[in-house]
């Protein structure tokens, strides 16, 4: 039962810290975060294949493409100055 609460406790934190960090790519990483917790709670409820839908989309693809997203922002800001 606690273990349930703790997860939930960390995708809500995660999520908050997901929408207020300025830094963009500590952004992704706490939403990655909050969604692997999100896939742990799927699977604390008995639901095998939402469970692994939100981690391989929700951390992985999603994460994947934000942050490669941000690096090549990044880099076509740096060459402009």
């Amino acid at each position: 039962m606690w273990i349930d609460a703790l997860l939930l406790l960390i995708v809500v934190l995660c999520a908050c810290l997901a929408v207020g960090i300025k830094d963009l790519l500590k952004s992704v990483i706490a939403l990655g975060v909050g969604s692997a917790a999100l896939a742990a709670v799927f699977f604390r409820l008995e639901s095998p294949y939402a469970g692994a839908f939100e981690l391989s989309v929700g951390a992985g693809l999603v994460s994947v493409l934000l942050i490669s997203a941000i690096s090549l922002t990044a880099q076509r800001g740096e060459e402009s100055e």
